[in-house]
């Protein structure tokens, strides 16, 4: 699935080609996502010109004056840039046509994704009103997934992927923070005490923003808005590498189950008894 820094790079790449773009016609091939695209769609949307281009979570959100248009990537949809048009390719769901005639094409072969509109207040929609707070938001306080994870007895790993704490961390780079920060991520939430929070919160910090360098990672159907694959996959340290030893210590990487998906850890690197708490060296090996 996208996760936030795939998504950002698509935001990133298709907002030179859509932001004051006039729309022209707009073609829906399926309508069936999961949730289905709203009748009208089409009328609704010609006429109307993308005003901004921005991002809450794994959404997309397309200002368009009169409204908002609403876009989930789901398990394997892509947004592609043409420059020219093309024959439209299986799972080729929607185009938008703008009058410099760029088309905006929304691909999306296991059609779990969303195109939705909202025409009133799009950040009180119920797909966004109960959003946690940005990751890599400059205003988000150092202590706070310490003081937010107080409460939580589940496991760390589900805990920062719980989009109401935190939004956009999936399953990618859950993992690799974990291992970046030194911490079992079958470790209680409410047992991480403030300075591993703190190690933690840096740690995807600086694991979304170097994905988002590389353009994402690739391991199945992700492309880009120029359609091409991420290279973050390259730089993995844990994450879909059992059996495999440790870069940081030679240790080979365990895979477990946690709320049915895979998990990946370096038993040496990542403690699991966080009682004992943790040694600063397992984090600075990570």
């Amino acid at each position: 699935m996208p996760e936030l820094p795939e998504v950002e790079t698509t935001r990133r790449g298709i907002q030179p080609y859509v932001e004051q773009q006039r729309i022209e016609s707009v073609c829906v091939r399926h309508r069936g996502l999961r949730w289905p695209i709203p009748d009208g769609l089409e009328q609704t949307l010609v006429g109307l010109s993308i005003r901004d281009v921005q991002r809450r979570g794994k959404y997309l959100l397309l200002d368009c004056g009169s409204g908002w248009l609403l876009i989930h990537l789901g398990m394997s949809g892509s947004l592609r840039i043409l420059t020219q048009a093309a024959p439209p390719k299986k799972h080729d769901h929607v185009d938008i046509v703008f009058d410099s005639g760029s088309i905006l094409r929304f691909h999306d072969p296991r059609r779990f994704g969303a195109l939705l509109w909202e025409p009133g207040n799009v950040w009180q929609h119920p797909l966004l009103r109960d959003l946690g707070p940005e990751p890599l938001d400059p205003a988000l306080p150092p202590d706070y997934l310490y003081h937010a994870t107080r409460n939580r007895r589940q496991a760390i790993k589900q805990a920062i992927m719980d989009s109401k704490l935190l939004v956009g961390v999936g399953n990618i780079y859950a993992s690799e923070a974990l291992f970046l920060a030194g911490i079992h991520p079958a470790t209680s939430a409410a047992n991480i005490d403030r300075q591993h929070c703190q190690r933690l919160l840096r740690a995807i910090q600086d694991t979304l923003r170097s994905a988002i360098e590389q353009g994402g990672s690739t391991l199945r159907d992700y492309v880009n808005s120029a359609g091409n694959s991420g290279y973050f996959q390259l730089r993995l340290q844990v994450y879909d590498r059992a059996d495999q030893p440790c870069h940081a210590c030679g240790t080979l990487i365990r895979q477990t189950r946690q709320g049915q998906r895979s998990t990946f850890h370096c038993p040496h690197c990542q403690h699991q008894a966080w009682d004992m708490g943790l040694s600063d060296s397992a984090g600075d090996k990570a």
